[in-house]
């Protein structure tokens, strides 16, 4: 028992921090919602709940596989210095190891749900893990399209799962998040502008400044809450949800459009925190009215 209770611990300190259980979170529920958004899930449990399994294995694996190759610039920022692979509590080689069988049996598992959808989450994960970290992220801060690309694969592959090919409805919800990925990370690059520095990291910010950022942002947010309500609305949405939907929206649009004619950086961080809110409660919002 004593040695079970130390297992557990190691796993809790060292391996878990690696799945980034927030960011993680998140994208499996946009997975869920895609699958939804086409399949009533009462009649649909066992394949729901592998891809949900295969979903949280792929995006697990390609986080951990981030940290792995990121973990000198992880080590330079006070941000990320105390991770397990940046402090060394975890050797790379086990870093490594974890991220490879997380990935592996997440892309196997989808593979054999339905070959078109382990595709689509293959596709996700070589694009985060191989175009975004490896190729482009140290390179060009445009590498946030890349990273925008992989973020809306698994959305696209639980829409592509539930109704058996790729249609209109599917590529708008992938776009939906892509186009709300700049949002997300052009405002959290802001608020740790100094670490990115540190790092030489290329960022938007620090390549274009910040003032042509916040307008870049608005601009996303603006084409994010369009392409999403066109989503929702393709999907049969209900006209109570639609009206949350829209302000949700309109609460999105009002701070973009805020932080480029009243900037300032508790405004930029409640952009931050709103976009990831903005998101989860879509997520939700298209999954409820699914059930």
């Amino acid at each position: 028992m004593d040695e079970l209770r130390k297992t557990l611990k190691i796993i809790k300190r060292k391996y878990v921090p690696l799945i980034k259980s927030p960011q993680t979170f998140l994208l499996l529920l946009t997975g869920m919602a895609g699958f939804m958004s086409g399949s009533c899930p009462v009649h649909h449990i066992p394949t729901m709940l592998a891809a949900a399994g295969s979903l949280f294995l792929a995006i697990s694996g390609s986080t951990v596989l981030n940290m792995w190759y990121d973990r000198d610039i992880d080590a330079q920022m006070p941000r990320t210095c105390e991770r397990p692979l940046a402090s060394k509590k975890l050797l790379p080689r086990d870093g490594f190891l974890f991220g490879i069988i997380l990935s592996l049996l997440g892309i196997s598992w989808a593979v054999l749900i339905d070959p078109f959808y382990g595709a689509v989450v293959f596709a996700g994960l070589f694009f985060d893990v191989v175009i975004y970290t490896f190729w482009l992220k140290r390179r060009t801060a445009w590498s946030i399209l890349w990273g925008g690309i992989s973020g809306g694969m698994p959305i696209l592959a639980g829409r592509v799962l539930s109704i058996g090919h790729l249609d209109w409805i599917g590529i708008a919800l992938a776009l939906g998040v892509l186009l709300w990925i700049p949002t997300h990370i052009m405002t959290f690059s802001m608020r740790y502008f100094e670490d990115y520095q540190l790092a030489e990291i290329p960022t938007f910010p620090s390549t274009y400044g910040f003032q042509t950022t916040r307008i870049t942002i608005a601009i996303s947010s603006v084409l994010a809450a369009l392409t999403m309500g066109a989503a929702a609305y393709g999907i049969g949405m209900s006209v109570g949800f639609l009206r949350i939907l829209i302000v949700l929206s309109s609460g999105l649009l009002f701070l973009a459009v805020s932080s480029t004619s009243r900037p300032s950086e508790q405004l930029n961080f409640g952009l931050f925190k709103y976009a990831s809110l903005y998101m989860l409660s879509t997520m939700i919002l298209m999954i409820v009215d699914m059930m």
